[in-house]
């Protein structure tokens, strides 16, 4: 699903993804009635950083004032927030790397990287994303110090139970993605710079690089 200029839908519409989210499946109350639908499906939003979109545009001043900003941000809730794994800001390229011809990888070369991940995850009886909790932390097997920095970057950015957890799962999929068996400390730090709107709401400014972290 693809929700364009996510802060636009109403509220109360945004709030009933929550469920699916987290269980892929919905439940439905009428009357007497309960019914259990599967719902699971994959989301994916855009959003503008302010209403005028041009926070942060070095080409464009922002007309916003940082009432207009904070209102507009403030339409996702924090536990939506949590059930998205990947806030990354995509800024506008300049028009000399738009008409440079691509260098990136070949999709075909993606691909098999992806196929790869998938199937030593395929290997642990569940893709990450339907890893029950246990398993996930045997999985991710985090030592002593990795932990206890984990523990300190959570605290400073205020993220909940279940943003750890999703955290958690970002970091073994990119170490699956590299062939590694476990998350290092630099898959968690990827991880957690992968949530930046959580970033910001949990500290009074956006950290400018993940050594800040």
């Amino acid at each position: 699903m693809f929700l364009d200029e996510l802060p636009q839908f109403d509220r109360s519409v945004l709030e009933v993804m929550r469920e699916p989210l987290e269980s892929g499946r919905i439940h439905i109350a009428r009357a007497s009635h309960q019914r259990c639908f599967p719902a699971s499906f994959q989301l994916v939003a855009a959003m503008n950083p302010c209403p005028c979109g041009h926070l942060g545009d070095p080409r464009q001043a922002c007309v916003c004032t940082q009432a207009q900003i904070q209102r507009y941000q403030s339409r996702l809730s924090g536990p939506l927030l949590d059930r998205i794994d990947l806030q990354v800001e995509v800024p506008a390229l300049p028009a000399d790397q738009l008409t440079s011809p691509s260098t990136g990888e070949s999709s075909a070369a993606v691909r098999e990287r992806v196929l790869a991940a998938r199937q030593r995850q395929q290997a642990r009886g569940a893709l990450n994303a339907r890893l029950p909790g246990r398993e996930l932390e045997a999985a991710c097997a985090l030592g002593s110090d990795e932990r206890a920095w984990l523990a300190d970057v959570l605290t400073r950015l205020k993220l909940s139970a279940r943003a750890y957890h999703r955290v958690l799962r970002v970091a073994l999929t990119l170490a699956d993605l590299a062939g590694e068996s476990r998350p290092t400390r630099a898959h968690l730090m990827e991880a957690i710079g992968y949530r930046q709107l959580d970033r910001l709401r949990g500290t009074n400014t956006e950290p400018k690089t993940q050594e800040n972290i």
